[in-house]
């Protein structure tokens, strides 16, 4: 009887020990809304004013283009002006919370246009510049994998809205950073149509202290080898934006 009750103990007591610890395995994992706040600060959503060069190279087929926009950045704003090539000189997208407009040099009023549009290759209008994820999306954490041999929180995130950029989407962070290091992008019926990955090798520095800034992304067609957009990030910093000054009617001329 005796045995039986220490034995009965042991497992009590055993039992206590497994449950606290996977409570507390619980309790360290961040919620999904920190890593997306976190993982969108670091691919320009910040609410500081920031500048940025992006250098797009985007291969479909048998073509390949170039292009490069200078980014300015607040909060929900944004705006991608073209700098080269010559011919495509002084275009803008200017980006407010969900929506973006088109403008270019004579024109009388802005194009409404889709984020989820393509530029060219895998590239669509709204990955040269908006990543609010956080804003955007409701996410879930479904699992932990490696990328690249970094441990990694594996997301699932579904649109808040009907004019995002994408319907769902698979995200990848890390745990250490909270950086979002791979993505799919999802269609309607779930489907995975593109492949993203991001590279942090920037820095950037904020009251004192020092963090990274995305580098490089790369984006292929799930469905195309031969379609994929190469994103070049260089020179980030932090400007001052005046408020109002990313208005899509500053760059109506």
């Amino acid at each position: 009887m005796r045995r039986s009750m220490l034995k009965a103990g042991v497992l009590l007591v055993a039992t206590q020990i497994l449950g606290s610890g996977q409570v507390s395995a619980s309790q360290a994992a961040p919620s999904p809304e920190e890593l997306l706040k976190d993982s969108d600060r670091a691919r320009g959503a910040v609410e500081v004013g920031m500048t940025w060069n992006s250098n797009v190279e985007t291969i479909d087929g048998k073509n390949t283009s170039k292009i490069v926009y200078l980014i300015k950045a607040k909060g929900d704003q944004a705006v991608a002006e073209t700098v080269a090539p010559e011919a495509s000189k002084g275009e803008y997208m200017v980006f407010k919370e969900r929506n973006l407009w088109y403008v270019k040099p004579g024109m009388k009023r802005p194009v409404v246009i889709s984020a989820r549009q393509k530029l060219s290759g895998a590239a669509s209008n709204a990955d040269i510049v908006s990543t609010n994820y956080f804003r955007d999306y409701d996410g879930t954490i479904v699992g932990e994998e490696k990328v690249e041999g970094v441990d990694c929180w594996k997301l699932d995130l579904k649109a808040k809205a009907k004019n995002v950029s994408y319907n769902g989407i698979r995200y990848w962070i890390s745990k250490s950073n909270h950086l979002g290091l791979k993505a799919e992008f999802l269609g309607v019926k779930g489907e995975t149509f593109k492949h993203a990955e991001f590279k942090y090798d920037n820095k950037i520095s904020s009251a004192g202290k020092e963090r990274p800034f995305m580098s490089k992304i790369v984006i292929k067609d799930a469905q195309k080898a031969d379609s994929n957009s190469t994103i070049v990030v260089s020179t980030p910093k932090i400007i001052d934006v005046p408020d109002g000054s990313l208005d899509v009617k500053n760059f109506i001329k």
